[in-house]
C-alpha cells in the first residue's frame, strides 16, 4: 500500500523575551502551562531572571492577553533576545 508523505507541522513560534523578577518566574510558567498550547515559557537566565515565550502563530493575541493581565501582579519588560550561549537544548534548536 502506497501512503502519501504527511505534510510537515509548521514549525514558526513567536518568540517573547521578557525580563521579570527572579521570585516571578515560577508563577508565570505555572500561569502558561495552565493555558494549555498557548505557550511554552523557558528561563534563558536565571541571574538577569530572562524567559521567553515560544508562542504558537495561531496564540499570539491569547498570549498577549494573559501577558497583559499578568504584568498588574508580575512586572515584566520586554528585552531584546539575549546574545548568549544557552544549555537549554530546546532554545538551541531554535536559535
Amino acid at each position: 500500500m502506497l501512503r502519501m508523505p504527511m505534510t510537515p507541522p509548521q514549525t514558526a513560534v513567536v518568540l517573547w523575551y521578557l525580563e521579570v523578577a527572579p521570585e516571578h518566574i515560577a508563577p508565570i510558567k505555572f500561569i502558561f502551562e495552565a493555558y494549555e498550547e498557548v505557550a511554552i515559557v523557558r528561563t534563558l537566565d536565571r541571574r538577569r531572571a530572562i524567559i521567553v515565550l515560544m508562542i504558537v502563530p495561531d496564540f499570539v493575541e491569547a498570549a498577549r492577553g494573559i501577558l497583559e493581565s499578568l504584568r498588574q501582579d508580575y512586572p515584566c519588560r520586554e528585552v531584546p533576545c539575549p546574545d548568549m550561549a544557552t544549555d537549554d537544548w530546546l532554545m538551541r534548536e531554535i536559535l
